[in-house]
């Protein structure tokens, strides 16, 4: 077991969730086509995004592939008076 395996493992069993029920692998490609294409902040804030619009009942394959190709798509270049916060 790798280190990103026990600390699935872990956060998992502190929600009370099944580690065989997520998909790190998809969570990972999502955070960093934002990171790489939006800002490097809008990476976790779209995993958590993410994990709503699952537990609502989108499918998490569908709706990562639908966020990676919005944030591959983005405008890299900031509008005036954007900022992280």
């Amino acid at each position: 077991m790798n280190a990103m395996e026990r600390w699935v493992s872990a956060v998992c069993a502190e929600l009370d969730l099944d580690p065989a029920g997520g998909d790190v692998p998809v969570v990972l490609d999502l955070t960093r086509d934002v990171a790489h294409n939006v800002l490097r902040p809008g990476a976790p804030v779209a995993a958590y995004l993410l994990g709503i619009a699952v537990g609502r009942g989108a499918d998490p394959a569908e709706a990562a592939a639908r966020l990676s190709v919005l944030a591959k798509g983005w405008l890299t270049e900031p509008a005036d008076g954007d900022s992280v916060r």
